[in-house]
């Protein structure tokens, strides 16, 4: 009678595998949407059936947020205690960031939510400041109302 053999076990190299699942980890959380991270959820947006979701991000966004006592949010700054110079002089120091890393900030664009609370001269003379600057490009937040 034949002598049973010893049963082989094949083992496969997980390292492609490993390293294949970190690149596609990596790829998504570069494609991941964090517009929603700078937004100040105290912001009531006016509602419009004309605004709609942008078919592609902006280029290079500045999120500007004017709330209803008409303070104006930069990043993570609130306008409270500055005027609008002072929003000039922010805007100037992120133009020159921009130019300097080879960016041109004249492609970027100002994304501004107001409260709908908000006075709408206030929200002229933040989009005032922002071209003098040299910012040419502005997007308006609103609600997406259902037709």
């Amino acid at each position: 009678m034949a002598k049973p053999r010893p049963q082989e076990t094949a083992d496969a190299d997980m390292t492609p595998m490993i390293d294949m699942t970190f690149q596609l980890i990596a790829f998504f959380m570069v494609l991941i949407n964090f517009t929603e991270a700078d937004q100040n959820q105290a912001i009531n947006l006016p509602s419009s059936e004309l605004a709609k979701t942008p078919d592609f991000p902006p280029e290079g966004p500045v999120t500007l947020q004017v709330e209803k006592n008409g303070n104006v949010i930069y990043g993570i700054q609130t306008a409270k205690d500055f005027e609008l110079k002072d929003l000039e002089k922010m805007l100037k120091d992120e133009y020159t960031q921009r130019k300097l890393m080879g960016k041109d900030p004249k492609m970027s664009t100002i994304i501004i939510r107001g409260d709908k609370n908000a006075k709408t001269g206030r929200i002229q003379q933040v989009v005032g400041v922002a071209q003098n600057v040299g910012y040419e490009k502005f997007i308006l937040r609103a609600k997406e109302v259902a037709k």
